[in-house]
C-alpha cells in the first residue's frame, strides 16, 4: 500500500473534519495545509508540518497525491482547476460551485486529465445507506412507488444567527437545497437508480432580513451578539424550500429542507414506498433502517456486518451494536477515493464525483428555476 501525500485548503469546521478522517487511515499523510488567515498557527495547533497562506504554493512546493478543497464554494473552481492543472487528484467540498458553467468546467476538466474526482457528499457512506441501495438493486424492495423525506437543521433559526452561506456571492443563488438538500437528491438518485425527470419547488424566506456581525463568527458556535456588534442585512436566499420529483420510471418523490426547524441539529430522512416492502432511514438513528410489510413483522434492521449486504459491509468499520456516524462516513469515502488513486483507475462509483458535482449543480438551477416561475420544469 503506498503512503499518500494529502494537502487541505480552508482550515474551518469541515476541513479539521477532512484532517481527522485522513489520519485515521493509516497510508494518508496530511503534510500541508493552507487558509489565509493564521497558516503557521494552524498547522503548528493541528500537528501538521507546514502552513501555506497561499495555496498555489502549497501546490506547487508539496508533490500532492491530493488536495482537499474545503472553502466557501466561490473559490472552489479556481482552486479545483488550478491543482488539476497540475494533475493533483481533488476532494472538494459541497455545494460543487457556484454556476453550473463552473461545475461543468471542472467535471471536463477531471475527464480530460484522468483524475481522481470527489465531492464530498459523504453522507452515501453510511452502512445502512448502503444496504438500501443494496437492497433496491437486488428486487428486494419491488417496484419503487414513491420517496419521501426531509433534511432539516436549526442552526439559521434565530435572526442573529449569520454564516457566509447568507449571501449569494459566495454561495450562490440558493441556499438550503445547495447547502443540504443536494444531499438528500443525490443520495436519493443514488440508491434508487433513477433520476429526477421533474420537479417544482417552493421556496420560503422566514428571516427576510438578519443581523450580520462585524466582527467574525465561526459557524455553529452558537456565540451571542450585542446590538453594536451587528449590522442589518437583506436575506435573498430561502431558509425553506418544498419540492416534488417526478422520476424516470414514474416514481414520484418530495422533500422538505429547512435551516430553521427548532430542535432538529441535522436530521435527514428517506423513506422508499416500494411494491414488495418500505424502507425508511433517519440520520438521527442512523444505524437502524427500517423495513415495513403488509403481510409480515415490520423490522428494525441494526448495523451488524455479518448481516448487511456486501456494499453494506464496505463501509463498516466496527462490530455490531458498536454505534458508526458522521466521522465515520468521511473515513470510508476517502479509504474509496485513495484506493482508486493508488490503482489509478478514475472509475468513480459509491462516491460522488466532479461529474456528480456537475449533475448537482444542473438541479440547483432547476430549482431555483422553478421556485421563480412557482411551476413544474423538466430535466
Amino acid at each position: 500500500m503506498k503512503k499518500m501525500r494529502a494537502g487541505i485548503i480552508g482550515i474551518g469546521f469541515i476541513g479539521q473534519a477532512h484532517i481527522e478522517a485522513l489520519r485515521r487511515l493509516g497510508n494518508v499523510e496530511v503534510v500541508a495545509l493552507a487558509d489565509q488567515d493564521g497558516a503557521k498557527e494552524k498547522a503548528e495547533r493541528l500537528f501538521i508540518p507546514k502552513g501555506y497562506e497561499d495555496y498555489k504554493e502549497m501546490l506547487d512546493k508539496e508533490n500532492l497525491d491530493a488536495v482537499h478543497i474545503c472553502t466557501p464554494n466561490f473559490l472552489h473552481f479556481e482552486m479545483a482547476k488550478e491543482a488539476m492543472e497540475r494533475g493533483i487528484h481533488v476532494v472538494l467540498e459541497k455545494p460543487f460551485t457556484v454556476s453550473l458553467e463552473e461545475a461543468r468546467a471542472l467535471a471536463k476538466m477531471a475527464k480530460d486529465k484522468n483524475l481522481v474526482t470527489c465531492v464530498n457528499h459523504t453522507l452515501r457512506m453510511f452502512p445502512q445507506v448502503k444496504e438500501m441501495k443494496a437492497l433496491v438493486e437486488k428486487g428486494e424492495v419491488g417496484d419503487i412507488f414513491a420517496v419521501h423525506g426531509c433534511y432539516l437543521q436549526d442552526w439559521l433559526f434565530y435572526d442573529t444567527d449569520w454564516s457566509w452561506r447568507l449571501e449569494p456571492s459566495v454561495s450562490g443563488k440558493t441556499r438550503a437545497f445547495s447547502d443540504i438538500g443536494s444531499h438528500w437528491i443525490d443520495m436519493v438518485e443514488n440508491i434508487i437508480g433513477q433520476r429526477a425527470v421533474e420537479l417544482i419547488a417552493e421556496f420560503d424566506i422566514v428571516h427576510k432580513t438578519r443581523k450580520k456581525p462585524l466582527k467574525e463568527v465561526e459557524t455553529f458556535s452558537g456565540v451571542s451578539l450585542k446590538p453594536e456588534d451587528y449590522e442589518e442585512k437583506k436575506i435573498e436566499t430561502e431558509d425553506w424550500c418544498s419540492i416534488l420529483f417526478r422520476f424516470e420510471k414514474g416514481a414520484i418523490g418530495s422533500v422538505n429542507v429547512s435551516q430553521v426547524t427548532a430542535g432538529r441539529k441535522n436530521q435527514q430522512i428517506i423513506e422508499i414506498s416500494g411494491s414488495k416492502c418500505s424502507l425508511k432511514w433517519d440520520s438521527e438513528d442512523s444505524n437502524e433502517l427500517f423495513i415495513g410489510r403488509r403481510d409480515a413483522f415490520n423490522q428494525k434492521v441494526t448495523k451488524e456486518p455479518s448481516l448487511v449486504e456486501k456494499e453494506a459491509k464496505e463501509v463498516i468499520g466496527y462490530p455490531g451494536g458498536h454505534v458508526e456516524g458522521f466521522p465515520d462516513t468521511f473515513k470510508m469515502q476517502f479509504k474509496k477515493f485513495y484506493k482508486q488513486i493508488e490503482e489509478g483507475i478514475p472509475k468513480g462509483g459509491d462516491f460522488a464525483t466532479f461529474a456528480d458535482g456537475e449533475r448537482e449543480m444542473y438541479l440547483n438551477d432547476k430549482v431555483f428555476e422553478s421556485a421563480q416561475k412557482r411551476a413544474w420544469v423538466k430535466l
